[in-house]
Protein backbone atom coordinates (compact mmCIF):
# COMPACT_ATOMS: atom_id res chain seq x y z
CA UNK A 1 0.00 0.00 0.00
CA UNK A 2 1.74 3.04 -1.25
CA UNK A 3 -0.21 6.60 -1.23
CA UNK A 4 0.07 8.72 -3.98
CA UNK A 5 -0.73 12.59 -4.45
CA UNK A 6 -3.57 13.39 -6.97
CA UNK A 7 -5.50 16.55 -7.60
CA UNK A 8 -9.22 16.45 -8.68
CA UNK A 9 -11.09 19.06 -10.34
CA UNK A 10 -14.87 20.08 -10.37
CA UNK A 11 -17.78 16.53 -10.33
CA UNK A 12 -20.59 16.89 -10.97
CA UNK A 13 -22.98 14.49 -8.74
CA UNK A 14 -26.19 12.98 -7.95
CA UNK A 15 -25.76 13.45 -3.80
CA UNK A 16 -28.03 12.65 -0.61
CA UNK A 17 -27.03 13.27 3.52
CA UNK A 18 -27.32 11.57 6.00
CA UNK A 19 -26.20 10.36 9.56
CA UNK A 20 -26.05 6.89 10.39
CA UNK A 21 -23.85 3.39 10.37
CA UNK A 22 -22.90 2.07 6.88
CA UNK A 23 -25.40 -0.69 6.03
CA UNK A 24 -28.13 1.08 8.55
CA UNK A 25 -31.51 1.66 7.30
CA UNK A 26 -30.90 5.81 6.58
CA UNK A 27 -27.81 4.74 4.12
CA UNK A 28 -29.47 1.75 2.47
CA UNK A 29 -32.19 4.27 1.94
CA UNK A 30 -30.17 6.57 0.42
CA UNK A 31 -28.63 4.54 -1.70
CA UNK A 32 -31.68 2.87 -3.42
CA UNK A 33 -33.39 6.80 -3.55
CA UNK A 34 -29.43 7.45 -5.59
CA UNK A 35 -29.47 4.42 -7.95
CA UNK A 36 -33.69 5.04 -8.46
CA UNK A 37 -33.10 8.48 -9.49
CA UNK A 38 -29.94 8.00 -11.57
CA UNK A 39 -31.64 5.15 -13.37
CA UNK A 40 -34.05 7.86 -14.64
CA UNK A 41 -31.29 10.02 -15.54
CA UNK A 42 -29.70 7.40 -17.60
CA UNK A 43 -27.42 5.91 -14.85
CA UNK A 44 -24.21 7.07 -13.15
CA UNK A 45 -21.43 8.12 -15.27
CA UNK A 46 -19.08 6.22 -12.30
CA UNK A 47 -18.95 4.58 -8.96
CA UNK A 48 -20.61 4.98 -5.88
CA UNK A 49 -18.63 7.47 -3.51
CA UNK A 50 -18.96 8.36 0.02
CA UNK A 51 -17.41 11.43 1.81
CA UNK A 52 -17.61 10.63 5.65
CA UNK A 53 -17.45 13.14 8.60
CA UNK A 54 -18.11 13.61 12.58
CA UNK A 55 -19.61 16.57 14.30
CA UNK A 56 -17.29 15.54 17.39
CA UNK A 57 -14.02 16.05 18.95
CA UNK A 58 -13.19 12.37 18.92
CA UNK A 59 -11.24 11.01 15.90
CA UNK A 60 -14.12 9.74 13.17
CA UNK A 61 -13.07 6.31 14.20
CA UNK A 62 -13.86 6.76 17.58
CA UNK A 63 -17.50 8.04 17.39
CA UNK A 64 -20.11 5.31 17.53
CA UNK A 65 -21.37 4.36 13.58
CA UNK A 66 -24.62 5.50 14.40
CA UNK A 67 -23.71 9.36 14.51
CA UNK A 68 -21.19 8.94 11.52
CA UNK A 69 -21.86 11.68 8.79
CA UNK A 70 -22.00 11.27 5.24
CA UNK A 71 -22.89 12.48 1.63
CA UNK A 72 -23.33 9.23 -0.64
CA UNK A 73 -22.71 10.46 -4.21
CA UNK A 74 -22.94 8.88 -7.95
CA UNK A 75 -20.37 10.94 -10.21
CA UNK A 76 -23.10 11.60 -13.34
CA UNK A 77 -21.53 11.70 -17.11
CA UNK A 78 -21.96 15.15 -17.86
CA UNK A 79 -23.87 17.95 -15.91
CA UNK A 80 -27.68 17.71 -16.11
CA UNK A 81 -29.69 19.88 -18.23
CA UNK A 82 -31.83 22.78 -15.85
CA UNK A 83 -34.90 20.68 -15.21
CA UNK A 84 -33.80 17.03 -15.53
CA UNK A 85 -33.66 15.94 -12.13
CA UNK A 86 -36.95 17.44 -10.86
CA UNK A 87 -37.97 15.06 -14.27
CA UNK A 88 -36.11 12.03 -13.25
CA UNK A 89 -38.06 12.31 -9.64
CA UNK A 90 -41.09 12.84 -11.38
CA UNK A 91 -40.59 9.48 -13.35
CA UNK A 92 -39.97 7.29 -10.66
CA UNK A 93 -41.58 9.14 -7.23
CA UNK A 94 -44.02 5.81 -7.20
CA UNK A 95 -40.88 3.45 -6.26
CA UNK A 96 -41.08 4.44 -3.12
CA UNK A 97 -37.56 5.42 -2.96
CA UNK A 98 -37.09 8.53 -1.07
CA UNK A 99 -35.97 10.90 -3.93
CA UNK A 100 -36.61 14.54 -2.86
CA UNK A 101 -33.74 14.08 -0.68
CA UNK A 102 -31.73 13.41 -4.27
CA UNK A 103 -29.32 16.61 -5.19
CA UNK A 104 -26.95 17.75 -7.63
CA UNK A 105 -23.69 18.80 -6.27
CA UNK A 106 -20.21 20.14 -7.83
CA UNK A 107 -17.10 19.68 -6.20
CA UNK A 108 -13.89 20.12 -6.17
CA UNK A 109 -11.31 18.76 -3.46
CA UNK A 110 -7.73 19.81 -5.18
CA UNK A 111 -4.70 17.92 -3.43
CA UNK A 112 -5.10 14.69 -2.30
CA UNK A 113 -3.48 11.90 -0.40
CA UNK A 114 -5.13 8.72 -2.18
CA UNK A 115 -4.61 4.85 -1.52
CA UNK A 116 -6.58 1.83 -2.53
CA UNK A 117 -7.41 -0.33 0.42
CA UNK A 118 -8.15 -3.81 -0.65
CA UNK A 119 -10.26 -5.74 1.94
CA UNK A 120 -12.77 -5.21 4.58
CA UNK A 121 -14.23 -2.07 5.27
CA UNK A 122 -13.49 -2.79 9.30
CA UNK A 123 -9.52 -3.22 8.09
CA UNK A 124 -9.61 0.44 6.49
CA UNK A 125 -8.01 2.01 9.84
CA UNK A 126 -4.70 0.26 8.99
CA UNK A 127 -4.91 2.15 5.49
CA UNK A 128 -5.56 4.93 7.08
CA UNK A 129 -2.73 5.26 9.43
CA UNK A 130 -0.70 4.55 6.24
CA UNK A 131 -1.64 7.66 4.63
CA UNK A 132 -1.54 9.46 7.61
CA UNK A 133 1.99 9.05 7.97
CA UNK A 134 2.40 9.89 4.47
CA UNK A 135 1.23 13.16 5.17
CA UNK A 136 3.34 13.91 8.14
CA UNK A 137 6.31 13.36 6.15
CA UNK A 138 4.91 15.34 3.52
CA UNK A 139 4.03 18.03 5.97
CA UNK A 140 0.54 18.02 4.89
CA UNK A 141 -2.56 18.35 6.68
CA UNK A 142 -6.43 17.41 6.13
CA UNK A 143 -8.13 19.83 4.02
CA UNK A 144 -11.47 18.40 3.44
CA UNK A 145 -13.44 15.38 4.43
CA UNK A 146 -12.67 12.05 3.62
CA UNK A 147 -13.57 10.64 1.02
CA UNK A 148 -13.90 6.85 -0.22
CA UNK A 149 -14.34 5.73 -3.65
CA UNK A 150 -15.90 2.23 -4.25
CA UNK A 151 -14.58 0.15 -6.69
CA UNK A 152 -16.49 -3.09 -6.02
CA UNK A 153 -20.11 -3.52 -4.54
CA UNK A 154 -20.48 -2.79 -0.95
CA UNK A 155 -21.43 -6.22 -0.37
CA UNK A 156 -18.25 -7.56 -2.45
CA UNK A 157 -16.68 -10.18 -0.45
CA UNK A 158 -13.50 -8.58 -1.54
CA UNK A 159 -14.26 -5.08 -1.60
CA UNK A 160 -11.85 -2.60 -3.36
CA UNK A 161 -11.86 1.22 -1.79
CA UNK A 162 -10.72 4.24 -2.78
CA UNK A 163 -9.41 6.25 0.29
CA UNK A 164 -8.81 10.08 -0.60
CA UNK A 165 -8.65 12.41 1.68
CA UNK A 166 -7.89 16.45 0.41
CA UNK A 167 -4.58 17.82 1.83
CA UNK A 168 -3.15 21.39 1.82
CA UNK A 169 0.49 22.27 3.28
CA UNK A 170 0.71 22.74 7.16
Amino acid sequence: MIPVLTVHGPVTCLSVSGVGEPGGAEHVAAIRALYTVASAMGGPGGPMEGMWYVEDERPGLEVPRELWRWHLLLPLAVAPEPGALERAREAVRASGAAVDRVLVATFAEGECVELVHEGPFSEEHVSLKVMEEFMAERGLVVNGLHHEVYLTPLDDPAPRTVLRQPVRAG
